[in-house]
């Protein structure tokens, strides 16, 4: 496991953008559960952490491609996923198995 972020540092319904060695990963915390996602839009590669976060999608800025939050999953295709990293919690502090 690898300590990445703080979870004070991520508001509820917010984002944080941090990099795991050359790889971008957005960390989104809905409803105080932590998801952490490759931030790259499989569409084009948009920044995901710069996208609109509700309780159940994140949306890709650029073009509007929605992703369930669950599944990572886009909505329209479930067949394309976002790659994803388990998250570990422990005293306030994230950590990813990479």
């Amino acid at each position: 496991m690898r300590k990445i972020a703080e979870l004070k540092d991520i508001p509820d319904g917010g984002s944080k953008l941090v990099m795991v060695e050359d790889t971008p990963v957005a960390l989104f915390n809905i409803k105080g559960e932590v998801h952490a996602w490759d931030n790259r839009c499989p569409h084009r590669g948009a920044s995901l952490a710069d996208g609109n976060i509700s309780d159940s999608i994140i949306q890709c800025k650029f073009h509007l491609w929605e992703f369930d939050v669950e599944t990572a999953c886009a909505v329209a295709n479930p067949e394309l996923k976002v790659k994803t990293f388990s998250v570990t919690v422990e005293e306030g502090e994230i950590f990813i198995d990479d």
